[in-house]
């Protein structure tokens, strides 16, 4: 590269910074974001202490990063140029075979899973209720022939067998349910969530752990909602020209199932399936409605009653159960900070079922609250 050649590349790259100090402070800051369905840093509150600490530096950062202009097409431009140059990772996701799109996974120091492990333990020694445990693994651990060679990838099996050697609940053997059927569709390709049929095969191997009968797949009415659904690890791998997946419900809506949102007052009723999420970005949101503290279905058949401590993924598993559980509690511990002990023997629970994806349960810094001394101890305050 000759003189010339040099001073017009910096000459460039000097226009950009320009454009970036010039349109950074004049363009609006945005709340939220559809492409990656999450509330975006907003400009931090200046303060000698927050320097000190480096939560400002921190904040800032992130607000940089959150608000940088046209941020989605610079990301999108920077798969492709990752492309170009062989690497078919962007973002901490690759881009693997028949377009999927598969977020890496970082085995979690053992000190991590056994702290949640302890405070799961402790609510299986604090209750007589049955205390079912369930770690399920991603598409990077099921589906691993589907990643580019040689892409590193951390044992999700690793975790699980970690954390099930350690568990005095009953657990459950999601893994082999899945990997029976790892050529399926059972997991979305743009988005990290199993797809309805994954979660069925997930219900098969819980009704086996719990002694439950399980009917057979081609008892379901499959039908397709949407075929446009996009999801989080789409939003954020840059990959935007990857087709959209296909989203399938197997149980009907037939307005017999009450599910009511107890974090209300009074409660409030709402559908199965909340169809008016297919309109918008956040598509998985239309099972049950998306996140909520506490969520009670009374599903109007005869059976035991659960309460699942749970991440999204129990969402669209819900409806698989309704035809072995007379009531189906769901808490998200995100959201919910009554005591848990105290819910589940008040309300006369058969069983409890903590369910989580092996990512999810290994980075929840909230399953302290499953702990019942602590609960209570904090109640009596």
């Amino acid at each position: 590269m000759n003189k010339t050649e040099i001073k017009i590349v910096i000459a460039v790259f000097a226009l950009f910074i320009l454009a970036l100090a010039v349109l950074l402070p004049v363009m609006p800051d945005v709340e939220f974001s559809q492409q990656e369905n999450r509330l975006l840093q907003q400009l931090p509150s200046f303060s000698l202490e927050a320097l000190a600490d480096g939560d400002f530096t921190a904040d800032f950062e992130s607000y940089t990063t959150d608000q940088f202009p046209f941020r989605d097409a610079w990301t999108a431009l920077k798969a492709r140029c990752e492309l170009l140059l062989g690497k078919k990772e962007n973002n901490g996701v690759y881009y693997c075979k028949g377009g999927a799109l598969i977020p890496n996974f970082d085995v979690p120091a053992k000190e991590t899973v056994d702290k949640n492990i302890d405070y799961l333990n402790a609510l299986v020694d604090g209750t007589d209720i049955p205390v079912y445990f369930g770690l399920i693994p991603g598409a990077g651990e099921v589906q691993a022939s589907l990643l580019p060679k040689n892409a590193p990838m951390g044992s999700q099996q690793t975790v699980i067998d970690w954390a099930y050697d350690r568990s005095r609940a009953f657990n459950i053997d999601v893994q082999s349910a899945l990997g029976a059927h790892k050529d399926e569709y059972i997991f979305y390709r743009t988005d990290h969530h199993w797809t309805s049929l994954g979660a069925y095969y997930g219900y098969e191997a819980l009704c086996q752990a719990m002694g439950l009968p399980a009917p057979s797949l081609a008892s379901y009415d499959r039908q397709t909602v949407s075929e446009s659904f996009y999801g989080t690890t789409y939003s954020s791998s840059g990959f935007s020209w990857v087709k959209p997946d296909t989203m399938e419900t197997f149980v009907p809506d037939d307005g017999s199932v009450k599910v009511l949102d107890m974090s209300k007052d009074p409660p409030a009723e709402g559908p199965l399936y909340d169809a008016s999420f297919l309109d918008v970005k956040d598509k998985y949101s239309m099972f049950l409605g998306g996140n909520c503290p506490l969520r009670s279905i009374e599903t109007g058949h005869e059976g035991p009653s659960i309460l699942i401590v749970r991440d999204s993924y129990s969402d669209s598993l819900a409806p698989f159960l309704l035809e072995n559980f007379s009531r189906i509690d769901l808490v998200d511990l995100r959201y919910y900070r009554d005591s848990l002990a105290s819910y589940a023997r008040d309300n006369g629970f058969d069983m409890i079922l903590v369910l989580y994806s092996v990512n999810n349960f290994s980075t929840d810094r909230n399953l302290f609250l499953l702990e019942p001394s602590l609960l209570e101890t904090e109640e009596e305050k």
